[in-house]
């Protein structure tokens, strides 16, 4: 009797029609809407979602309530039996993605990283356990030091700035707080650090670098 009174509760809802545009502050398994209560209008609007509606935004990590990276029928159904107090039903909602991070000795830094094979591997490197390079100066310019395995490269000539981290030989990264013209694979560049702060964190003697994800 609960079903039935729920699915023709959705389908008025649908016939009237409804418009959102929200952003879930905390998310919560099962609330599309982001308004961080579950209920009906979260069924409807994810049934819109996927009929193509227009102008219906859901948060769909919080509509994925099985996990399984896609929404789905099978998620509404999953909310709608939650909501009917279905026996044994339970909402989830998929791990965030980690990213990949950066920190030079005791600083962390932004970096906008390049989408090409080596930082690819240098994520599968990394996602399990932190990678700690010791770095050295060299040539007044750069810092540069061994990631302990051979990366995929695709070295091209290139000039680089204050900020830019890129693979050399394969198997070293260097970090810039100056520039040079060389072949290398571009890994990323570091967005939160002008020149100057740059040259302060590297020009100083020999540091670390710590990759993580986060």
């Amino acid at each position: 009797m609960k079903k039935a009174i729920l699915w023709i509760t959705i389908c008025c809802v649908l016939v009237a029609g409804v418009s959102v545009s929200a952003i879930a502050v905390q998310r919560v398994a099962g609330d599309a809407d982001g308004n961080g209560v579950v209920n009906l209008r979260d069924v409807v609007l994810t049934l819109r979602h996927l009929a193509g509606g227009w102008n219906v935004q859901i948060d769909e990590k919080a509509a994925d309530v099985d996990a399984d990276g896609d929404v789905t029928l099978k998620d509404t159904a999953q909310i709608s039996r939650y909501l009917a107090g279905g026996y044994d039903v339970t909402l989830q909602t998929a791990q965030e993605e980690k990213q990949m991070t950066m920190q030079i000795g005791e600083t962390p830094v932004a970096v906008q990283w390049e989408d090409n094979e080596s930082v690819d591997a240098l994520r599968e490197l990394v996602k399990d356990a932190p990678l700690t390079i010791s770095m050295s100066m060299y040539g007044g310019f750069e810092q540069v030091g061994s990631i302990g395995t051979n990366l995929p490269r695709n070295d091209v000539r290139v000039t680089t700035g204050a900020g830019d981290i890129v693979l050399y030989s394969g198997n070293q990264m260097v970090v810039f707080y100056g520039s040079n013209t060389w072949a290398y694979t571009r890994l990323g560049k570091v967005t939160d650090k002008t020149a100057a702060e740059m040259a302060e964190l590297l020009s100083n003697g020999n540091v670390t670098i710590t990759i993580t994800m986060k």
